[in-house]
């Protein structure tokens, strides 16, 4: 049997802290919020320039935060801030003043910034000026821009093909800058374009679309202010947007009721003291879920379906009472034959499938069966399991049988990550594009773009791997800590000839290269963004659709930054030369011009320049919003799926383990060494069990652990993990990423959108092994 162990350039895992434990907590932000954000602000030595820009982060004529993608309130933003924890960590990291120069490369060897955690790199300091690591080097050394893109443009010019380039994403990435971005990878000849969509909420695009036409949600955030039930299944508001808590604060004040399903009894989605109010300071604050429904990993596929059965249940008991008879007949398709299905199921088998008792499954049902307007959200825990897309549509199912979308209080919200990660796919970044899109680019550029389909992540690595990609450019993200088996993914990308990174900060991806290898350097959300004397504006869009400008206002950290639209620009004239028919040198220059050039090419965006200078920006068009579901096989109706039982079996020394983040933590980026909701301090190896599945096992709190995956006939090997009791549905355990990544094999992904499926990892656990 091969093994697949950590790669050599990934944290030591012998480093240990001294952990703390004290268990989960039972109520989100409050006062130590405010303590955790200022905190972080006052330790990057910027208490007057970091809380100067906090006032502006995500107000009307401010910048948007970099963090996650909640939206803003259309009019009644608070006046005190409008920010969550976690954004003004994220604001406290790019608006440090600390420094990573071309003297701290000198220093510093690859081998000496490997040896590192994730939180020690990041911690280094903004990077002042492109870099550049030479063939058999061992330090990164200056390069100026010129020479920078020089190089860039030798090497995607001396491909056999431009299938051998590789342009990723990241969700930080601005509107304008993403379109150039996918305009150039066209041009050049390819439609490899993975994402960090491809990573997060692709299930979820490819769920929506051929069931309501449209791969985005359908929700307002007013629609959440005034609806009778929000049921939030596998998402974690309190850590992965804690603003959201906030909006459903305002529900329960108008009287919605909250259902939470989720393996963990995270904090954020039990009670919430709003720290912009008396009470959510002196009192209580706000309880959230009416009921918590703790399921199983992979149990929800199973809860869904004894949803439904229970409300064909009682509306044979109270017919036209339950569902929506009149919605289902003029808006769907098949639902005949959907239900059908339910005659082969019995509610105590699914309940033992979910890994709950079927008197609250029983108990959420009539929930569900009682109210009308009913909102479902959903994050990482649904899109990152093997059947997540399945499981989305059969959440459709729900809405489609009770009306639940298309109307005022109604409708799916997937909660996005990064905070333009929708806006990137709206910009065609996009490994599938469609003809319609290309056909269009064509018509307004006049070159053939490629019709062929691209590389996603998975495949993107595979091809790596295999020798058949050869540049790697990454707009942004931490390519390695972010995607799955890390040690395949690190063999990948050190096959490159190759590999560039654009980035505000130095992280693991850097460090773990191509043959040759560039940072570039580049501005930040909130610093200032001048261009021939005259400070820029950028847009972004939102998980609700809104597309609003972004305007930032901190000096930048060095003069050597430079935009990420003047990056795609100069790396296209450079590459493609005279052969280019696109005006690079007008786009570089006016970002209005970019914004007048999308509008005749993406639908939606009509007076892009004048809208979009709104105080509130606008929403794009969103079909199932108003109630039109305009699919490709079924015209203006939604169809049902019929999806089936997923049968999970786990050998007698294995666990189902579920990768998550901390609190103290942003996609990749390590704010720091605690995880508060969960009551763990100091320390990141830590693995969550039941406390049956340790006494079986013969494990005792702090005992130091081993973990063990073997996909693929790969033995691959997490070591030095802290065992840490936790109330957790039995043979279930969770751990953080990118700690955990090693163990999720690159085969190991979602049915349809071919993401990694970070939350279905099957492990063994053995005694820690000491390799001293």
């Amino acid at each position: 049997m091969a093994t697949n162990k950590e790669t050599p350039s990934a944290e030591n895992p012998e480093k240990l802290l001294n952990l703390k434990s004290t268990g989960p907590k039972k109520w989100a932000a409050g006062i130590p919020a405010v303590v955790a954000a200022l905190s972080d602000v006052i330790e990057e030595g910027i208490p007057f320039r970091g809380t100067g820009a906090l006032f502006v982060m995500n107000q009307k004529g401010g910048f948007d935060c970099s963090s996650c993608a909640w939206p803003d309130p259309d009019d009644d933003r608070s006046p005190v801030g409008e920010y969550c924890e976690n954004g003004a960590k994220a604001l406290a990291e790019e608006a440090t003043t600390k420094k990573v120069t071309a003297d701290f490369f000198a220093q510093n060897s690859i081998v000496d910034l490997a040896n590192l955690t994730d939180f020690e790199i990041g911690k280094k300091g903004r990077l002042t000026e492109p870099m550049y690591l030479p063939e058999e080097g061992t330090h990164y050394q200056p390069i100026s821009w010129d020479d920078a893109f020089t190089k860039i443009a030798q090497h995607l010019n001396a491909l056999e093909s431009p299938d051998e380039a590789i342009f990723y994403t990241s969700g930080r990435t601005s509107n304008e800058t993403s379109f150039l971005y996918q305009l150039f990878a066209k041009e050049f000849g390819t439609n490899n374009m993975p994402d960090c969509s491809n990573m997060c909420h692709e299930s979820s695009g490819t769920a929506l679309r051929p069931t309501i036409g449209i791969g985005k949600g359908t929700v307002t955030l007013n629609d959440f202010y005034d609806t009778d039930l929000v049921v939030i299944i596998g998402h974690n508001p309190g850590t992965n947007a804690p603003r959201m808590m906030s909006a459903l604060e305002k529900g329960k004040k108008n009287g919605a009721k909250i259902i939470a399903i989720n393996p963990l009894p995270e904090a954020g989605l039990m009670a919430f003291r709003n720290p912009q109010e008396i009470k959510g300071i002196l009192g209580t604050g706000a309880q959230l879920a009416d009921l918590y429904l703790p399921v199983k990993i992979n149990g929800d596929m199973a809860l869904l379906k004894a949803f439904e059965m229970l409300l064909l249940e009682a509306e044979r008991t109270s017919p036209g009472k339950v569902l929506d008879n009149e919605f289902i007949a003029g808006n769907t398709v098949g639902y005949s034959e959907f239900i059908k299905q339910f005659n082969n199921y019995e509610l105590d088998e699914l309940a033992i499938a979910a890994g709950l008792p079927s008197a609250d499954i029983r108990l959420a049902a009539d929930m569900l069966a009682n109210n009308k307007r009913i909102i479902f959200c959903w994050g990482m825990g649904l899109t990152q399991q093997p059947n997540g897309v399945e499981m989305i549509r059969e959440i459709v199912n729900i809405c489609l049988m009770k009306g639940s979308i298309g109307k005022p209080g109604a409708g799916v919200c997937p909660v996005r990550g990064h905070s333009n990660v929708q806006g990137n796919r709206t910009m065609m970044i996009d490994e599938k594009p469609t003809q319609k899109q290309l056909d269009r680019l064509k018509e307004v550029f006049g070159f053939e773009p490629p019709r062929e389909h691209g590389y996603d992540v998975v495949n993107a690595i595979k091809a790596m791997h295999a020798g058949k990609a050869k540049v790697f450019f990454g707009m942004g993200g931490n390519f390695l800590s972010a995607t799955p088996d890390t040690t395949y993914t690190a063999e990948a990308l050190r096959q490159l000839r190759l590999s560039v990174h654009v980035s505000i900060k130095l992280n693991r991806s850097h460090l773990v290269h191509g043959k040759e290898a560039l940072i570039l350097p580049t501005l930040s959300r909130s610093d200032k963004d001048m261009v021939n004397g005259e400070l820029q504006f950028i847009s972004t869009e939102n998980s609700m659709g809104v597309v609003q400008s972004s305007k930032g206002i901190l000096k930048p950290v060095s003069d050597q930054l430079i935009n990420e639209t003047h990056i795609v620009c100069r790396m296209a004239m450079a590459t493609l030369g005279s052969r280019s028919v696109v005006d690079w040198s007008r786009y570089m220059n006016c970002y209005d011009d970019i914004r007048d050039i999308i509008e005749k090419c993406i639908p939606g965006f009509e007076n892009y320049n004048m809208r979009v200078r709104q105080k509130s920006g606008f929403y794009l068009p969103n079909g199932a919003r108003d109630g039109k579901f305009i699919t490709d096989k079924f015209g203006d109706k939604a169809p049902f799926t019929i999806t089936k039982l997923p049968v999970n079996t786990l050998a007698d020394d294995e666990y189902m383990m579920a990768s998550t983040r901390t609190h103290d933590q942003f996609n990749t980026t390590i704010y720091g060494l605690e995880d508060r909701y969960r009551g763990i301090k100091n320390e990141r190896r830590v693995v969550f069990m039941n406390q049956k599945d340790m006494d079986n096992a013969g494990y005792t709190e702090g005992e130091k652990v081993d973990l063990f995956n073997y996909d693929d006939g790969i033995e691959r090997v997490a070591r030095l993990f802290v065992v840490v009791s936790y109330p957790i549905p039995e043979r279930n355990t969770v751990t953080y990423f990118p700690e955990t990544n090693v163990l999720l094999s690159i085969n190991n992904v979602v049915g349809e959108s071919n993401m990694p499926a970070a939350k279905f990892i099957r492990i063994k656990i053995k005694k820690h092994q000491s390799l001293v």
